[in-house]
């Protein structure tokens, strides 16, 4: 596993984003996240060693993890990116959007139907950003396809968008001011995958979750580590 931030930065557009850890830790650190810049890594895919050996390793490729891949103020310069993507087939790119509205003119010419090695996984919070992002989502051409549903902020009912989804991923919202995460919105998520037999992850608790009628407060490096405990991970068969 890699990853791979060509930019950084990001400015939020949506209900998950109230809290989003990259505006927290940037603040602290007195960074301006609203101004979207390069990093030191635009071109890390294709660098090469001496003997023309790749520097990075064939591998999942985590994109954008400090910014979104389809914010508007990198379009000019997104293609040079896919053009990457295209050329390190041996990898598997993975990004995450909460601007799936911007996708259609966001690819490359030669899109078609989709890159084979790219993965992309659209982020949803509550029912109305669901209800939204996936009615567009499921009808857009892509070869691999997530849902995030991280912070899950509601119970939502996603049965009738599951269609074509590899993997749901769902977790809670890690701040000290984070928003509730009631298990039984992760439960009920679950189930509805596996009626559509389709992988589900829970990828972390809530800073404050409730289950069973009682309420947790859980430290940040136990979140993933909690979820894990949980063992409802289910794998599509």
């Amino acid at each position: 596993m890699t990853s791979w931030n060509p930019w950084r930065g990001c400015k939020r557009c949506s209900d998950g984003c109230k809290y989003c850890y990259i505006h927290a830790g940037d603040k602290k650190r007195k960074i301006d996240t609203s101004n979207i810049i390069f990093t030191k890594d635009f071109d890390k895919p294709i660098r090469k060693c001496k003997n023309g050996n790749y520097k990075m390793k064939s591998s999942l490729v985590y994109v954008c993890f400090q910014s979104d891949f389809l914010i508007e103020e990198m379009d000019p310069y997104r293609n040079e990116v896919w053009k990457m993507i295209k050329e390190r087939s041996d990898c598997m790119f993975l990004f995450l959007t909460k601007r799936i509205q911007r996708f259609e003119q966001c690819i490359p010419e030669d899109w078609s139907d989709g890159y084979e090695n790219v993965i992309v996984g659209c982020t949803i919070e509550n029912q109305k950003n669901a209800d939204f992002k996936l009615s567009i989502f499921k009808d857009l051409k892509i070869k691999h396809k997530y849902i995030i549903a991280q912070p899950l902020l509601e119970q939502i009912n996603i049965e009738k968008y599951l269609e074509n989804i590899e993997c749901v991923i769902a977790g809670g919202e890690s701040n000290k001011n984070a928003r509730l995460l009631d298990y039984d919105w992760v439960l009920n998520l679950r189930e509805q995958c596996i009626e559509k037999n389709v992988s589900f992850t829970f990828r972390q608790c809530g800073t404050y979750t409730k289950k069973d009628g009682k309420l947790y407060s859980i430290p940040t490096n136990l979140l993933t580590k909690q979820a894990k405990k949980a063992n409802i991970n289910y794998v599509a068969k």
